[in-house]
């Protein structure tokens, strides 16, 4: 029998069931035999029968698929959350669809609406810049998940660190080996994680009553060639520092290329802390100090998070561990 042709009826008359037996086993809708249900299963690999998803959606409402918005396809540390969410996404019977935000509040909502008009059942939103209110607008009623963003209307359904301590414990290693003149290399300037990471720095300093000093900070974009943009700004301004924490890893290698380039060492002249411990970051020469985001298990819980907000089942947020991974790009000031 040509499978384009196998109807629910076919599956029924070889399984020796009713088509409302196959239909209920199809939608996973009410509860079947078990003896009917293995019939049905045995009845369509025969048939090499495959359930068209627009038939699908009709019958039961759902498209099966997952919308990720995610904020620069070509990112590691957003790449891996990502991958942690379709990993996670498997044996559940959906599919992700990307968009990227591209770090944009224009794109991302455009990313949004696009997702939501192809009908997906749930949102993961990878970081972002959309407020809580717009977010909910674009959604109209469809679940969403946020990831490595902290949303406190939507708390119940957020899955992040706590950027200002992690930045807060990564800036204090750095006194702790005797630095005090700590420059830093924030990210984008009305990024969340920027923000927060640049007041764990300052918080850092100031509990230490080392004075937080504006000629000592740079803002970056968290692309590595902004992290060389903001040493040499350093350098130009003629300021003294002996150590360099910068918001993210990508920023973290600029800043290691500029600093050999200016024909100083690392960590023998200036320290360096990155943030997110990218795969590439310990094969750095030397190889980073960083703090390490669980990328991969963020997206897998969101997965989960969200498969069980469509089903409207219980879920609890993982704890998300946060460490800081001590390499070779720090040593003690002398």
């Amino acid at each position: 029998m040509n499978r384009k042709n196998v109807t629910i009826q076919d599956i029924a008359n070889t399984a020796n069931v009713s088509k409302s037996t196959v239909s209920r086993v199809l939608n996973d809708s009410t509860p079947v035999d078990a003896k009917k249900r293995a019939a049905v299963l045995k009845a369509m690999k025969n048939l090499d029968f495959k359930p068209n998803v627009f038939a699908r959606i009709l019958a039961g409402g759902r498209s099966m698929t997952l919308g990720i918005v995610t904020q620069n396809i070509g990112s590691p540390f957003y790449d891996s959350v990502t991958m942690g969410v379709i990993n996670g996404l498997a044996d559940t019977g959906y599919s992700p669809i990307i968009a990227d935000g591209q770090w944009n509040q224009e794109r991302e909502l455009v990313a949004v609406r696009t997702l939501i008009e192809r009908q997906v059942d749930g949102l993961i939103m990878v970081g972002g810049n959309l407020d809580s209110s717009t977010l909910r607008e674009a959604c109209h009623g469809v679940p969403v998940v946020q990831i490595a963003r902290y949303l406190e209307d939507c708390k119940e359904r957020c899955i992040c660190i706590d950027n200002v301590a992690a930045a807060k414990r990564a800036t204090e290693f750095l006194i702790e080996a005797g630095h005090r003149n700590i420059a830093h290399i924030a990210g984008i300037s009305d990024h969340e994680d920027s923000i927060d990471r640049l007041k764990g720095y300052q918080q850092a300093l100031t509990d230490a009553n080392i004075v937080v000093r504006d000629e000592l900070i740079v803002q970056g974009d968290f692309s590595a060639q902004s992290g060389v943009l903001a040493l040499e700004t350093l350098l130009l301004r003629g300021v003294a520092f002996s150590a360099v924490f910068a918001a993210n890893d990508e920023m973290a290698f600029g800043v290691r290329l500029a600093l050999f380039r200016a024909g100083k060492r690392v960590p023998e002249d200036v320290s360096i802390i990155g943030f997110d411990d990218q795969p590439n970051s310990a094969y750095m020469i030397p190889p980073l100090t960083t703090v390490s985001q669980p990328a991969l298990e963020m997206g897998a819980a969101a997965s989960k998070m969200l498969v069980s907000a469509i089903a409207e089942k219980p879920f609890e947020i993982p704890m998300l561990p946060v460490e800081l991974v001590v390499r070779e790009s720090v040593t003690r000031l002398r």
